[in-house]
């Protein structure tokens, strides 16, 4: 006869999922990849890390963007030659890799977080380069949109 709780294979008892009372699988279930690997005294240094590495991409990656437009303008309205707009198209071409570095891996996600801080970094981009000076309003929106950016990239889910 088998004893009590033995499962088919040879008197081992079988495989149970944890009891309600635990509930720690369905927390582990619950984290993000790098939630599970980090212990939890360094979570909050690890997100810190992600959200500080997440805005340098995005920096980068605005950079890259509208310095190639802005390359690419000047080639065909200021007159400044092709070079200018063979080193807009390259910069182009990097700032479609950049994007690839997010941690997110939902390239819409990604994108549309990037919209506010494209928005943001045009702003800036036109103050320094070409000496527009943003208005309240302008700088209102700017901010508005970061605080979107905000809230799509690293507002915790589940």
């Amino acid at each position: 006869a088998r004893a009590r709780g033995a499962g088919a294979r040879g008197g081992r008892a079988p495989h149970r999922m944890p009891s309600a009372h635990s509930g720690r699988l369905e927390q582990t279930q619950m984290r993000t990849r790098a939630e599970r690997v980090v212990a939890p005294a360094q979570r909050p240094v690890t997100v810190a890390v992600m959200i500080v590495r997440s805005a340098g991409v995005f920096v980068v990656s605005a950079l890259l963007e509208i310095g190639g437009c802005w390359l690419v303008w000047q080639c065909l309205r200021e007159h400044r030659g092709w070079l200018w707009a063979a080193g807009g198209v390259i910069a182009l071409g990097l700032y479609g890799v950049s994007a690839t570095l997010q941690p997110d891996s939902h390239f819409g996600q990604i994108l549309a977080a990037y919209g506010g801080v494209f928005i943001a970094g045009s702003l800036a981009w036109g103050y320094v380069a070409d000496g527009y000076r943003p208005d309240r309003f302008d700088i209102i929106g700017a901010l508005i949109c970061l605080a979107g950016v905000a809230v799509i990239m690293y507002a915790p889910r589940r």
